[in-house]
């Protein structure tokens, strides 16, 4: 879509049309919501000045980027987004050329903004990088890293600071906008230069640090400081839905020809008066209806995250030294609920998984019992401090794990397939899982006990109610559900067992269903007595094949050299998995128990 030409009155009107269209199709479909709409005025502004096709457009976290998805030939098409074979509800090179680079954790813009700023000067290229991030992002130590070094480069980039929470710093006034665009415009930019070097030829040192000092006052009025010190020039707070204002700004920061930080004070929910503000349920929401704000309510069990949080407030309640964080995820774990019935021992740290492994890693060592709610693909950003910071000295943490297995559609930034492989191979760490509901209440009690770290992972959404009595977990040890006839045996893992169960049900044979339970330490007694009765093994996991549950096994076949079993697996193959509705994913990977049953027949 042209905009370049528009006048303000219809871009004003363009911005109406594109609000319109999110809140239609996010309101039949779903979606990410109040963040997006609070960006429309400021992705205006980057299409009107920067060029989608060639300068880096890139979106920290890209929730937000719905209406750059409108701009960019993607109108009607928009109607697929987060749908299974539709649009990605992130940003996606190979759906579009104006989609810079993949996103969907946050804080990576600004490092991408400086490795993009570093290649086109290399290729001496007239191009800018342009960043779109959130306050929340600023919570993250990667961006401080990045900013770091561009602030020593002073390479071309702007980054817009979508403030919609003023989190950073309130502006003072009309007086602080003024002078703030004042320091950045090039008539003081080219007088500051010249007075420079003037300064630095002609006068004492005495009159030179004079000169810095009230210059230095003069940024002190505006709330940038923190970047002016970083190295990085600062215009704002801008109001982020004048589209005159933005564009104005945005041409001043491009014309710089360095590191501009652009904070733009901006509305959740903008132009949907319901969702306007700090209202954490309208971030991504399900259907709903237009008219009142009211949601779609689908009747559903009791979710595990749910679950979760009863039994962890029980457990929180009898021992004291339990405590617990979350990372920007207080209601998606269920932790608001212990942060508002224990505030003194529950944190949300926000975007900050390293911060929040290492400091419950101290917690452990004073004697605390720390649960550590993160999903399972943001605790990937905290790898290296599971490691070091608490493995290495086998600090007694506990990882709870959700949203482990098939999300949906947050796709493939979201899927929680990996943590069962890149934990299983740390040393003293112990993985286990629960079946149900009653299991994971039975599970987060048995991890108050253990004297080492431990994950324990659990599904988005609810268990399958299972027809089986729970019992207690015993460190390594297996449960075998029930013996069957056949030579076969169905293991699954977490909630792996309900699918192995349902697929059992569809067979004509009388197969055995193992509850594996602990991956690490695996049952190897177990396993070796069951070779000698069943040949014939598939295993049930929602977690990636290579250095799976499967592959565990495997390792103890090969260690004890048992060569009569042949094993199976039904855990996701080797590829990133794409976005849509859990059961058509699964459906779309062959994983559906009426599927599976004609892979083993």
């Amino acid at each position: 879509m042209e905009i370049k030409e528009k006048s303000l009155e219809e871009l004003k009107e363009l911005s109406q049309e594109i609000r319109e269209r999110i809140i239609d199709v996010v309101s039949r479909k779903g979606g990410h919501f109040s963040s997006t709409l609070g960006a429309v005025e400021l992705t205006l502004g980057m299409h009107y000045v920067f060029d989608a096709y060639s300068d880096p457009f890139i979106f920290d976290v890209s929730h937000q980027c719905y209406p750059h998805k409108l701009l960019t030939e993607r109108w009607e098409e928009f109607e697929t987004v987060r749908q299974f074979g539709g649009l990605s509800g992130f940003t996606k090179p190979n759906e579009s050329p104006a989609d810079y680079f993949v996103a969907g954790h946050s804080s990576t813009s600004i490092s991408l903004a400086v490795g993009a700023a570093k290649s086109i000067k290399l290729k001496k290229e007239n191009r800018v990088p342009i960043v779109m991030i959130g306050d929340g992002s600023m919570t993250a130590g990667m961006v401080y890293e990045a900013l770091n070094e561009l602030g020593d480069l002073k390479l071309p980039v702007v980054i817009i600071l979508n403030d919609n929470e003023m989190s950073i710093a309130k502006p003072i006034g009309a007086i602080s906008k003024y002078l703030s665009k004042l320091l950045a415009g090039k008539y003081y930019q080219g007088f500051k230069t010249k007075v420079d070097k003037f300064i630095r030829n002609n006068m004492p040192e005495g009159t030179t640090y004079i000169a810095k000092r009230m210059e230095e006052a003069m940024k002190l009025i505006t709330p940038g400081i923190l970047f002016e010190e970083m190295g990085l020039d600062y215009i704002g707070p801008i109001d982020g839905h004048d589209i005159e204002e933005v564009i104005e700004t945005l041409q001043i920061a491009k014309a710089m020809q360095k590191p501009v930080i652009v904070h733009a004070h901006t509305i959740k929910g903008k132009g949907y008066k319901i969702a306007e503000g700090q209202h954490e349920e309208w971030h991504g929401v399900g259907p709903f209806n237009i008219e009142d704000g009211e949601f779609v309510k689908k009747v559903a069990p009791k979710s595990a995250t749910a679950v979760f949080a009863d039994a962890l407030i029980a457990l929180a309640s009898k021992y004291e030294n339990i405590v617990g964080v979350t990372a920007a995820m207080p209601s998606g774990t269920g932790i608001n609920k212990l942060m508002d019935k224990f505030p003194e021992r529950f944190w949300d740290v926000a975007i900050a998984e390293q911060h929040a492994i290492t400091s419950m890693a101290a917690m452990a060592k004073e004697g605390f019992k720390p649960y550590i709610t993160i999903y399972s693909t943001f605790l990937q950003r905290g790898f290296d401090q599971i490691i070091h910071d608490v493995c290495l000295m086998n600090l007694p943490v506990v990882f709870a794990m959700d949203r482990a297995g098939i999300v949906g559609n947050d796709g493939e930034t979201h899927q929680g397939a990996f943590d069962i492989s890149y934990l299983r191979f740390i040393p003293n760490m112990i993985l286990f899982a629960p079946r149900d509901n009653k299991t994971l209440e039975l599970g987060l009690e048995f991890a108050y006990s253990l004297q080492s770290p431990c994950a324990i992972r659990y599904p988005r959404g609810n268990f399958k109610e299972l027809n089986y009595l729970p019992t207690q977990f015993e460190l390594g040890k297996a449960e075998l559900l029930k013996e069957g006839t056949s030579n076969k045996l169905f293991i699954g893992y977490g909630a792996g067992v309900s699918r192995a169960i349902e697929t059992e049900a569809l067979h004509a044979e009388d197969i055995s269903i193992l509850d594996l339970r602990f991956v690490k330490p695996i049952d190897k007694e177990t396993l070796i007595e069951l070779s000698k009765e069943y040949d014939d093994w598939y295993v049930f996991s929602d977690s990636q094949k290579q250095g799976g549950v499967s592959s565990a096994i495997l390792e103890v076949l090969n260690d004890e050299n048992i060569h009569n079993v042949q094993v199976t697996s039904f855990e996701y193959e080797d590829h990133f998995i794409e976005h849509g509705d859990t059961k058509q994913v699964e459906e779309s990977l062959g994983l559906l128990p009426q599927q599976l049953i004609l892979r083993i027949k």
